[in-house]
């Protein structure tokens, strides 16, 4: 099997994405080393959600990826790395611009010149189809435009533009994941899945949203890590940049309704300006054009949507404590 004792880094291993895919790749007899952010309660975020005996097989590196010294000693000895670590809050970009900055594009430079100077056999960085901004035309394929709607959207871009870099400039071989909309188990409130989830499932008789017309394509959290395994194994990958989303989309109110038929709950809607993007910096319509992930490597979607949210229903339900319905999570 191709993962077996495969040496795998995966960073933002903590997050939500991340730890499904760390889960994943121990259930397929990978080592894994989780990169997870330093801090000093010693939480390792969503990776303290995985069974006992799965957590116990992982090896744990605390750090942080804009220490270059600290990127370096984590990647020594590795074959794969999955690079996943990143600023994700929109709305916390608005207020702090510099750290997305940090994190994202410089913490990626870290990456990839680690890498390179140990020889690694295969990269996959993580972008997200926020870096197309409002679409131009639909489904999105890789050769849309690239806009920086906002201040992660732009770090973004500049991360998978020094991925790329290194791929042209050095031969790293390097892959470049391009996830649509992800949602599922373990997801925070930030978005907007567990946000609707969380405040139906609190009691609340109102629930307070942003704005509803903006389209997105939703994929499953296990397709998606399926999409990163995918891109690692495949040769054909190397130098490309890859969309992975399920090619449907559906409106912000529409997903709200059927969130409501699921769990069997009628609740009025509040209109809360906080929950809005700027104007301008609101991307309207997100949906993928997958073709490529099919045809190159292999992968399609295997979850619907409404399969993905009756699980992400069940886990809000059995972990309320994870989710403050009462407050907007930025």
């Amino acid at each position: 099997m191709f993962w077996n004792n495969k040496k795998v880094l995966v960073t933002g291993a903590g997050g939500f994405i991340g730890s499904h895919l760390v889960e994943e790749l121990i259930r397929k007899n990978a080592k894994v080393k989780a990169f997870v952010h330093y801090n000093s309660r010693n939480d390792w975020g969503n990776l303290e959600l995985l069974p006992r005996e799965l957590l116990e097989r992982i090896e744990i590196i605390t750090g942080d990826i804009r220490d270059p010294f600290c990127v370096r000693n984590a990647i020594k000895g590795c074959d794969i790395v999955f690079h996943l670590a990143a600023l994700i809050a929109i709305p916390y970009s608005y207020l702090a611009p510099k750290d997305f900055v940090d994190t994202n594009i410089l913490g990626t430079v870290n990456i990839m010149q680690a890498c390179k100077d140990e020889n690694v056999s295969k990269i996959v960085h993580t972008s997200t189809s926020e870096v197309y901004g409002t679409a131009l035309y639909t489904p999105i394929d890789e050769k849309h435009p690239l806009q920086g709607q906002s201040p992660y959207s732009a770090s973004k871009i500049g991360a998978d533009k020094m991925a790329e870099s290194y791929y042209n400039s050095f031969d790293l071989p390097v892959a470049t994941i391009r996830p649509f909309n992800t949602f599922g188990p373990r997801q925070s409130a930030r978005a907007v899945i567990p946000a609707i989830c969380s405040q139906i499932l609190s009691g609340k008789k109102e629930i307070h949203m942003g704005l509803l017309s903006p389209v997105r394509d939703f994929s499953f959290v296990r397709d998606t890590v399926n999409g990163f395994l995918k891109i690692a194994e495949s040769e054909r990958s190397i130098g490309e940049v890859i969309n992975i989303g399920s090619g449907k989309g559906i409106s912000i109110g529409d997903l709200l309704k059927i969130i409501m038929e699921l769990t069997g709950k009628d609740i009025s809607i509040i209109s809360d300006d906080e929950r809005m993007r700027p104007s301008k910096s609101e991307v309207m319509t997100l949906l993928c054009d997958n073709r490529k992930a099919r045809e190159l490597v292999g992968w399609e979607p295997m979850f619907t949507l409404e399969d993905g949210l009756k699980e992400t229903i069940k886990y809000v339900q059995e972990h309320p404590e994870q989710y403050k319905a009462d407050i907007y999570n930025i």
